[in-house]
This record gives structure tokens, C-alpha cells and sequence, in this order.
């Protein structure tokens, strides 16, 4: 097999490490939960790394965590409801708080590379309510 490395922020080695984790706990597919290990094993030596000598990282990525946590539920909820075709203001409720669950991560990340002195940082620009400026992911 192979993997490759890859240079990214430390919040988002950490959005992927608190993705992981939660996939690990969440999934019951024995085959998929290792390959979830696995990916998580291979990480984890380098956010391991960044937490040596900073225990300031540690709180942020228990927040980052939860909103992850809250992240999973939201949508989960929200494809149970595609499932159902079922659009109803409880659906609405759901996708409004998709965005803000992602700008609880984004925060946390921001957090996480400014605490860390991360040379990558993470940008985004959302469209504006009067239509100015661009959608970026």
C-alpha cells in the first residue's frame, strides 16, 4: 500500500485527527473501523508531536472535537431526513446549523495553527448576504 505525505496547518492535522477519533468510536464496521485505525496510527505520531511542550493545544482540540461531534449529529439528522424526504423547518434548522458547526471548526482550527505558529493557515470567504464576494470550501 502506499500513502503519501503531505504538508497541511496543524488545525487541520488536528481536524483530521478529531474526525478520526470520532470515526473510530462511531463506526461499527469492523473492516472500516481499522481502516480508520490505521489512518488515525499514522497521524497521531505527528499531533502527539505538536502537544509536546504545548498544553494549550489541548483544550482548543477538545473544543475542535465537539464541534466535530456536533458536525456528525447535524448531518446524520439531516440525511435521515433526505432519506425520508422529509424538508420540513426542522430540516431547515438542520442545515443552517451545518454552518455553524463548520465555523465552531473553523474557529478551533484558526486557534489551533495561531497557538501552534503554523505556517499554513486556513482561509475562507463566504458569499456575502447581498451577494458580493465569492463561496469558497
Amino acid at each position: 500500500m502506499q500513502t503519501i505525505l503531505c504538508p497541511v496547518s496543524v488545525g487541520e492535522l488536528a481536524d483530521k485527527v478529531s474526525i478520526l477519533q470520532i470515526k473510530s468510536e462511531r463506526i461499527g464496521d469492523e473492516t472500516k473501523r481499522a481502516h480508520v485505525e490505521l489512518e488515525l496510527d499514522g497521524l497521531m505520531p505527528l499531533w502527539r508531536e505538536q502537544l509536546d511542550g504545548r498544553p494549550e493545544l489541548e483544550p482548543v482540540y477538545a473544543e475542535l472535537k465537539t464541534a466535530n461531534e456536533r458536525m456528525w449529529e447535524v448531518q446524520d439528522a439531516l440525511r435521515a431526513k433526505e432519506a425520508a424526504q422529509v424538508f420540513d423547518a426542522e430540516f431547515i434548522e438542520l442545515a443552517r446549523a451545518v454552518a455553524a458547526r463548520n465555523g465552531e471548526r473553523v474557529a478551533a482550527k484558526n486557534r489551533i495553527n495561531q497557538l501552534s505558529g503554523s505556517e499554513f493557515v486556513e482561509e475562507k470567504q463566504y458569499q456575502a448576504q447581498d451577494g458580493a464576494g465569492s463561496t469558497e470550501a
